[in-house]
């Protein structure tokens, strides 16, 4: 008997925090995806200064994807026009990316948005500025360019702090 009690009682606590768990982790997924895009920003600025040639973070939001390569390279192609370091990841299906303010870049025979870094680590001047990350919910993180343009942070709003 007390083991029939014990286990509707772990049916019903476990039926009430279900919804509450499930948007706790609905939010991590949109911090969890803004932290490796910010992450992808520091490996590209990295590689930038590194290799000494301009890498290209960009964005494709009709695909839902984005990458890091460096400029004027391929993914696949050409033998000695091939980044064999180019990466490409694909956004979490309950999210959407846009790029705000940006001139868009040649990757791969597209023209993409997003950001170049220049072998000195400073992020070109017709870069992305603001890349945003939207949940199905309507909640928003964007990805900012640092007021030295060395770099991004996370932030909730896109004003200043």
């Amino acid at each position: 008997m007390e083991l029939i009690l014990i286990l509707a009682t772990l049916a019903i606590v476990t039926s009430i925090a279900a919804p509450s768990m499930s948007a706790f982790f609905r939010g991590r997924v949109l911090s969890s995806e803004a932290r490796q895009l910010l992450a992808l920003t520091h490996a590209a600025r990295a590689r930038a200064v590194s290799e000494g040639f301009p890498v290209v973070l960009w964005v494709d939001s009709d695909a839902r994807e984005y990458g890091v390569q460096m400029e004027n390279t391929l993914e696949a192609g050409v033998r000695g026009q091939v980044d064999l370091n180019a990466e490409t990841f694909q956004l979490d299906p309950s999210l959407q990316i846009a790029v705000l303010d940006a001139v868009p870049l040649s990757v791969n025979g597209r023209s993409l948005p997003g950001i170049r870094f220049m072998p000195d680590g400073m992020a070109d001047e017709d870069s992305a500025a603001t890349i945003r990350l939207t949940s199905r919910t309507g909640e928003m993180l964007y990805l900012v360019q640092s007021t030295n343009r060395l770099g991004y942070e996370i932030r909730n709003t896109v004003g200043w702090r």
